[in-house]
């Protein structure tokens, strides 16, 4: 099984101030048994690069474009995110499926790029409510998921994949520990038919985790990690989340 991993989504939430007061605390309460990583927006990547340089924490971006380089105004390219000493870039956030249009195939390409400088992707995958009521979770994810893999080939064994149900996040509402793990142990049967080292690959959970039911949520055999959200803007809470993981 793959060492827990626990990410912190900033989403489009920081100022200077708020982050070095965040990461001065996280450091502080070192160490943690599990991976943690920041997925920051771009403008405090440097900031973030510089307070975790030296600890075993890490950082990455929240967005990646699926071009090395070009006339593309506003978008950052994985060699970018690499030059800022980035592990990680999120792929395929529900909140960029929904507010920026993104489909499965640009998420693959995104992927794809990420890999190609040697950054993880975090391809998130998840459901809405009607398509959950509709009785089709498990068609979504996998649909979402098949065309990374089948974009990355003999390389998607390299990626992280989160499960982040479109209707727990930031909703206030909550999958059950057990709906949870029904998706992820879906998601690792697929990895495995595709590479056959899903044993060795994270898959993360994100909906509304918080410290009171995160344990619940990291206890299930498919579940390796979280993604979080608001809850990685309090630096209690998110350090709680980070030991239940551990």
């Amino acid at each position: 099984m793959p060492r827990p991993l626990v990410v912190a989504n900033w989403k489009m939430h920081g100022s200077r101030p708020a982050n070095a007061e965040l990461l001065a605390a996280l450091l502080a309460a070192r160490p943690y048994a599990a991976e943690v990583a920041f997925c920051v927006p771009f403008v405090y990547l440097h900031e973030t690069a510089a307070t975790l340089a030296g600890s075993e924490l890490r950082w990455g971006a929240q967005d990646v474009s699926e071009h090395a380089q070009g006339a593309y105004t506003g978008e950052i390219s994985a060699a970018m995110l690499a030059e800022c000493g980035c592990r990680y870039v999120l792929v395929g956030h529900s909140e960029r499926r929904t507010h920026h249009g993104e489909g499965d195939a640009l998420v693959a390409r995104k992927a794809q790029a990420a890999l190609g400088r040697g950054l993880t992707p975090i391809v998130c995958v998840g459901e809405t409510l009607a398509e959950r009521e509709a009785g089709d979770t498990e068609a979504v994810v996998k649909r979402q998921l098949s065309a990374v893999i089948h974009q990355l080939a003999h390389c998607a064994a390299e990626m992280v994949v989160a499960y982040e149900p479109v209707w727990a996040i930031g909703t206030g509402r909550q999958a059950s520990p057990e709906q949870a793990q029904a998706v992820h142990a879906v998601l690792r049967a697929q990895l495995q038919a595709a590479t056959g080292r899903a044993q060795a690959m994270t898959i993360l959970y994100g909906g509304s985790v918080k410290p009171d039911n995160a344990a619940a949520l990291f206890a299930q055999p498919d579940i390796d990690g979280g993604l979080i959200g608001g809850a990685s803007l309090k630096a209690a809470d998110f350090t709680a989340i980070c030991r239940a993981a551990g």
